[in-house]
């Protein structure tokens, strides 16, 4: 036995219940309507698309259908007083409840919905606006901004105006690039209601202030350790290594150092071009603690000297150096033999040694002061 719930659902569960009841053969042939459906093995009548009840005696009506009935499956004919596609259509609504307000006439049309012939400066399904500034001005408002008039009563008209734009008529575009959001040097570009930073190198993020890890992509080579700086990085390289991804070895050192004997030697570890003659050392002896030159490194030596321009520049610079030592030296004796003339000229000597130093700065047709 089927299982039914209580109160609203009670009714349908029983129509289910007495139409899956099995019965006999002969009343279901007998009961069924075989147009409409038909008996099963069980004996039970079974309606055909279209059909419903117990005995497939009653058809379906069209889905969404309210005041109607039907005398085929998906019809909906109207009851009395009720019109439409779904018989939703009140006929009489107009004498039982007249929606149109302000004193609106109500008219039931050929469709079954009514309509009210709103008077002057009124407007609206049941007339229920007043024609006021917004709609006399034609709805000025720019830029999606509604009219708001108090329902056609306000005297003026004001706008609504949609985020990221102000104005009377909502017509000026507010520019978001005003408090200049964007950091670090970032170009600021105005959209509606909203703008974009374009970064610079090196810089991400909506407001540019997310410094890129330029050290992301392993630029160091050889070992060589990497520091993110702004819109750069920088390399500190193992020993062996130089550049600014530590890509360039540095050359080994042109010398080498032997400890064979008591004293340390040096050699060149590329071997001269020529020479062939034994080590040289001219004063020193061969004991523990001297260096011994050989004619090798006095070549290398040669070879790594001064080149013909450095010399000349340094010959040209001492040739300078002496020239402009003489000409202070000359100019500092001629101050001080003009200092000691004047000096004679203006007083005459007191003592022997002024006399003789007035007499060899003076000219000769000066000398005359006696003692």
């Amino acid at each position: 036995m089927l299982w039914c719930p209580p109160l609203l659902l009670s009714a349908l569960c029983w129509v289910l219940f007495l139409s899956k009841t099995p019965v006999t053969a002969d009343e279901c042939a007998e009961r069924c309507d075989l147009y409409h459906g038909h008996c099963d093995e069980d004996h039970v009548c079974r309606c055909d698309p279209g059909w419903d009840g117990p005995f497939c005696e009653d058809c379906v009506r069209m889905p969404g259908c309210i005041h109607g009935v039907c005398h085929q499956p998906w019809q909906c004919m109207c009851l009395s007083g009720w019109a439409g596609k779904f018989c939703d259509k009140d006929l009489h609504i107009c004498e039982r409840s007249d929606p149109c307000q302000n004193g609106a006439e109500c008219v039931i049309t050929p469709e079954g919905d009514y309509s009210c012939t709103c008077p002057q400066s009124f407007h609206g399904k049941n007339c229920e606006f007043k024609i006021g500034p917004c709609e006399t001005q034609g709805f000025p408002c720019q830029n999606g901004g509604s009219c708001q008039d108090d329902g056609g009563y306000a005297e003026t008209f004001t706008c609504r105006c949609l985020a990221g734009f102000v104005g009377r008529l909502c017509e000026t575009d507010v520019d978001d690039c005003l408090m200049r959001p964007c950091a670090n040097g970032a170009t600021c570009i105005d959209g509606v209601n909203r703008f974009s930073c374009e970064c610079p190198h090196g810089f991400q993020g909506r407001f540019c202030t997310v410094n890129m890890d330029d050290c992301a992509g392993h630029p160091c080579h050889n070992g060589g350790k990497c520091y993110d700086r702004v819109g750069d990085y920088e390399c500190y390289c193992p020993n062996g290594f130089t550049g600014k991804s530590c890509e360039i070895p540095v050359p080994k050192p042109t010398w080498e150092y032997e400890t064979g004997t008591s004293a340390l030697e040096r050699v060149p570890s590329v071997p001269p071009r020529t020479v062939t003659s034994t080590r040289w050392s001219p004063g020193f002896s061969e004991k523990p603690g001297h260096f011994k030159i050989s004619v090798k490194e006095v070549v290398t030596q040669r070879e790594h000297g001064l080149s013909e321009m450095q010399v000349v520049t340094i010959a040209v610079l001492g040739v300078i150096t002496v020239l402009v030592i003489v000409l202070t030296v000359l100019l500092v004796l001629r101050h001080r033999n003009q200092g000691t003339t004047c000096w004679c000229q203006q007083s005459p000597p007191d003592t022997k040694t002024q006399y003789h130093q007035c007499q060899g700065a003076l000219p000769e047709h000066g000398k005359t002061t006696e003692l």
